[in-house]
């Protein structure tokens, strides 16, 4: 087969004879129209024969066409024939390709080199066409462009488009040229599938230059490091994307650390100042510099003071980009230069006092400010933005209280009353204002001087205070008031039991006596509650298991939520033993539960959690007055409706209720406050409104290595023994001292312990008694006494009457709780005591109990 070449002596792609030509043929309409009026003439020329002479020639003349059009069908079917397409042999195409800059060549699916032009020629070191080769086989021994050349020709045999650059080196070793080369697939059909176009480009002189460029910024670069000035800059999420070598030393950090993102501007700059370059008013489109005198602050923490000349540009929508600062060292100033030097401290003062200052105009615009003012109105927005208005960093309802105070301090009047104002923002925080007048001459620009302190802790502290005081007093109020309450119920449920005694179940008043005994043990209920509230009820204190514990109520918690919620108790594991009574520590989660129930109307999900919280996840916690220890905490968790946050400080308070009408006491949370309080523990809730509610009681962990373990065989024993005793029996003998100072209790007391049998001598205060014991001739047996009473209490008797009778036996009986007054009792004295209010059983046991012989 023969290459035909074209005139500049290409080669020409050799895959049909009709390729090799240099152009091809175009159709002729002249042909076309001469083969369409031969047609017509033989058809006239049949029409002038008869129809039966003309129907064999027109049969042939058909014969014949239908013989031509399948013969083209089969031609055209075989690739013979193909429609001429008139942009394939374009000449001015072929002239682009030929003189093109860059080297093109078209290999075949056989990686045969079928057309290359001059350039690629004159890259590949070919004489002629005739010598071309492909790529793969001219740079076959240099290794450097080999695997770039691999992996064009696995692009090329996928169909993909690739680029590579590689540099070619020559036989001495020296770098060569730089190469581009691209290969792609020729055409979208079957037959053009099979070839490939190659590219090759000489970007050597591209890449000195880029080489040249990145040499004399290298230069730039190095020359900057090196300055005797400092430079640095920040991006706007504060983050140092670049400091110098200079300014590195001097604040003593290593450039690896910065380079890798290390350091924050916070990091460098010393107190607020940071917020004073994060604080410029944005201006779209423009480059703002401003200058800054304050202090950097070294790795160890030493001050450099310094100014700073900061370069900020905002695009187009006002979003900052990253700053260009120049920093130069103030030290020498202060040496050489004493008006510089009282410039620079009194910046440094200006700049790191705890109150926020800045100078403001008649409107309140902000015309200057420090370091904590910037840090200040950049905390009020929650999207970090720089606000300098003065009165839109106070809420809106007290913007014109400091509004009045700039406009007083404008028209020069002095000694204005400082007011504290809340500040804007997401979260509660409050500002006390100080403003003061300008001089004459300064008040064009500027109306006054406002300082502002930020209060918001201390409010937080007098807020606390002031709670604890305010339950502290209401929790003497209402142990005062169970107090008295318990005299009465004792009174009420005393006389009771009498009329139980003499009545019959088959009397007609029967019921309502016991309708009277069972609203007493209601009132007794809600006595108890007062009293657990106000941390002064009787505990009787176990050591246990809170999971098990749990498991013991969960029907009985079940039960009180109903089917709509669902109760899900998650035990933790390993969980430490607690000293607690387990009644009411099962009243504290039975009131919780019910809170949580009366919170989902609509049902939901209600969780108990334990867990065990040691020491140092006590401190991560952070909750006020829990001090670091180990604590087993109970997570009451529910999907109710949240409680809002005006009313969280006030749901441990009694009678506070947000319930309607008859449908609580308000006692539920109140007595959970003060039984886990009195335990030793903490209670607290976090709630959102519409997000449900969670309180968590952490109780103190109990150590039992503390306590001696009692002696398992005297335990046995006394198991045993209890367990052999038969109906106790409630009569006695004896003389009995009851002291109460209220005269219908006493009476009532008296009458039941004569009913048993007892001899009973009766005194109304310490005083009395003592004398009555003394006509005794301190001949009693056993003394009740009331713990508050007048002239003489309970414990001051028990000393009087222990200094004449050292053996003498006691039972206190009161509505506080045992540890109220067992402080003001000296030490290793035994005495046995009951709680107000009780039955006429309990006093006669109690009393059987305690005359026992030892």
């Amino acid at each position: 087969m023969t290459v035909e070449t074209d005139h500049n002596g290409q080669i020409l792609p050799a895959e049909t004879p009709a390729a090799q030509e240099p152009v091809r043929r175009s159709g002729s309409i002249v042909l076309v129209l001469l083969i369409a009026a031969a047609i017509v003439a033989c058809a006239v020329a049949f029409m002038t024969l008869g129809r039966a002479q003309a129907q064999p020639y027109i049969l042939g003349l058909l014969a014949l066409l239908a013989m031509v059009g399948l013969f083209m069908l089969f031609a055209f079917a075989a690739g013979i024939i193909r429609f001429a397409e008139r942009n394939s042999n374009d000449p001015i195409m072929r002239a682009v390709a030929d003189h093109a800059f860059d080297g093109i060549a078209v290999t075949d699916g056989h990686g045969h080199v079928v057309y290359a032009n001059a350039a690629y020629l004159t890259l590949t070191g070919a004489a002629s066409a005739q010598e071309a080769r492909p790529v793969e086989r001219v740079f076959i021994g240099n290794p450097d462009v080999s695997e770039a050349v691999f992996r064009l020709l696995k692009a090329a045999r996928e169909g993909k488009r690739q680029q590579e650059e590689v540099r070619v080196t020559v036989a001495d070793g020296s770098h060569g040229r730089w190469l581009r080369m691209r290969v792609r697939p020729l055409g979208a059909g079957k037959r053009e599938a099979k070839s490939t176009v190659w590219s090759v480009a000489d970007i050597t002189r591209d890449r000195q230059r880029q080489e040249d460029v990145f040499q004399e910024l290298q230069h730039a670069i190095e020359y900057l490091d090196h300055a005797p000035c400092g430079f640095f800059s920040v991006n706007p999420k504060g983050e140092l994307v670049y400091v110098n070598a200079t300014l590195a030393n001097w604040l003593d950090h290593d450039l690896a650390e910065i380079g890798s993102g290390g350091l924050k501007l916070a990091d460098i700059v010393s107190g607020d100042g940071a917020s004073l370059l994060t604080s410029i008013v944005p201006i779209p489109g423009e480059v703002k510099t401003e200058v800054f005198d304050i202090d950097l602050k070294q790795r160890g923490g030493k001050a450099v003071p310094v100014r700073l000349y900061h370069k900020l540009a905002f695009g187009a929508d006002g979003v900052p980009g990253a700053s260009r600062t120049l920093v130069i060292s103030r030290a020498r100033d202060e040496r050489s230069d004493p008006q510089r030097a009282a410039e620079v401290r009194f910046m440094r003062f200006f700049d790191h006092t705890p109150m926020a200052i800045a100078t403001v105009d008649l409107t309140g615009t902000v015309v200057r400010g420090n370091a904590r003012f910037a840090k200040l109105a950049q905390s009020l927005n929650a999207d970090g933005t720089v606000n300098k208005s003065m009165p839109a960093a106070v809420s809106e309802r007290d913007r014109a209280q400091l509004l009045t105070a700039i406009g007083q301090a404008a028209q020069g009047q002095g000694d204005i009353a400082p007011v504290e104002l809340l500040l804007d923002g997401a979260k509660e925080r409050w500002g006390q204002f100080f403003v003061t007048a300008v001089d004459e001459q300064e008040r064009e620009s500027e109306s006054a001087i406002v300082y502002m302190l930020e209060t918001t802790e201390r409010r937080a502290l007098e807020n606390q205070v002031n709670q604890a005081q305010k339950m502290d007093t209401i929790g003497q109020l209402a142990g005062g008031i169970a107090h008295d309450f318990n005299n009465v119920l004792s009174a009420i449920m005393m006389a009771n039991d009498f009329l139980l005694n003499a009545h019959k179940p088959t009397d007609p008043s029967f019921q309502d006596i016991m309708q009277i005994k069972q609203n007493a043990m209601r009132a007794a209920t809600l006595v108890r509650q007062l009293l657990a509230f106000s941390r002064r009820q009787t505990l009787r204190p176990t050591v246990l298991n809170l999971g098990d514990a749990l498991s013991d109520i969960d029907l009985l918690l079940k039960r009180l939520i109903g089917e709509k919620v669902k109760l899900d108790v998650v035990h933790g594991r390993d969980l430490w033993p607690v000293k607690v009574d387990i009644s009411q520590f099962e009243q504290v989660i039975v009131n919780l539960t019910v809170n949580a129930r009366d919170a989902m109307p609509d049902g939901g999900s209600l969780t108990v959690r334990t867990s065990n919280i040691p020491t140092e996840q006590t401190e991560k916690l952070a909750y006020k007055g829990m001090p670091s220890a180990d604590y087993v905490e109970i997570a009451v968790t529910d999907t109710g409706t949240g409680i809002p946050a005006e009313i969280v400080e006030k749901i441990f308070e009694p009678f506070f209720s947000t319930k309607d009408v008859g449908k609580g006491t308000g006692l539920g949370l109140s007595t959970v406050y003060g039984i886990v309080k009195q335990t030793g523990g903490f209670v607290y809730v976090d709630s959102k409104e519409g997000q449900g509610t969670t309180f968590r009681i952490f109780l103190p962990r109990h150590h039992q290595d503390k306590e001696a373990a009692p002696d398992p065989a005297i335990a046995a024993a006394i198991a045993a023994k209890e367990a052999a005793k038969p109906k106790a029996d409630l009569t006695g003998q004896g003389t009995i001292l009851l002291v109460e100072d209220e005269e219908g209790l006493r009476g009532l007391n008296a009458r039941g312990l004569r009913s048993r049998g007892y001899t009973v001598v009766e005194a109304s205060n310490g005083v009395e008694a003592l004398e009555m014991f003394e006509e005794q001739d301190r001949n009693i047996d056993l003394v009740v006494s009331d713990v508050v009473m007048p002239e003489m209490d309970g414990p001051t008797l028990l000393k009087e009457m222990r200094a004449l009778n050292p053996d003498l036996k006691i039972i206190f009986v009161s509505g506080y709780a045992e540890e109220a007054f067992e402080k003001s009792l000296p030490e290793n004295q035994q005495f046995a005591f009951l709680p107000k209010p009780f039955a006429l059983s309990a006093l006669i046991e109690k009393v059987k109990e305690t005359m026992a012989p030892d």
